[in-house]
């Protein structure tokens, strides 16, 4: 596996500390340090090894240096950035940074986003994601309306369906225990 897929929430220990998730663990490879950057949308971290903070650092460099773009920009992607170690056993301690930007207390909701991942507090995600697959909603109907069809991988069918109730919109990550939503220990 080579992308954060799923969500999964995990609880925070009494030292501050969380364990990544496995899956995402295995992405990380053996990297000992776990790079983020605050959202500048939403209260959310992003999160990822050395390739998603290269990949930012590139978008930078390609900028003119002494350009206020520049400045704002290094800003949020250095500045506001943490590096977070990651322990033998997993876990990190997630940075007052990250807790006053997220609103994250004792539980972290891990959320796959391919190349990256997302630190939410994780009823701040519930209703995000319930906002955003509305806006899906809305968007594939639009498609349909227009002649475009559904998009690939989206369903026709109506939410109270048989087809729906038996998985066809299964929660993401609903087909395993790696990112079922539930509290996991890892």
């Amino acid at each position: 596996m080579d992308r954060f897929v799923s969500n999964t929430i995990n609880r925070v220990d009494k030292k501050g500390r969380v364990s990544i998730p496995a899956a995402f663990r295995l992405v990380l490879g053996n990297q000992p340090v776990l790079s983020t950057i605050l959202s500048v949308e939403h209260p959310v971290a992003e999160a990822g090894g050395k390739d998603f903070m290269d990949s930012n650092l590139k978008r930078l460099s390609m900028m003119d240096p002494f350009s206020e773009e520049y400045a704002m920009w290094s800003l949020c992607l250095v500045g506001d950035a943490d590096e977070l170690k990651i322990d033998p056993e997993g876990r990190i301690a997630i940075s007052d940074n990250i807790r006053d930007h997220t609103g994250i207390g004792d539980e972290v909701a891990f959320v796959g986003c391919g190349h990256f991942f997302q630190l939410w507090e994780p009823s701040a995600f519930r209703a995000y994601r319930e906002t955003a697959r509305a806006k899906v909603r809305e968007m594939r109907r639009a498609l349909g309306q227009h002649g475009a069809g559904p998009s690939p991988g989206f369903s026709t069918q109506s939410q109270n369906s048989p087809a729906s109730r038996t998985g066809s919109q299964a929660e993401p990550g609903a087909s395993g225990a790696q990112g079922s939503g539930k509290e996991q220990d890892t």
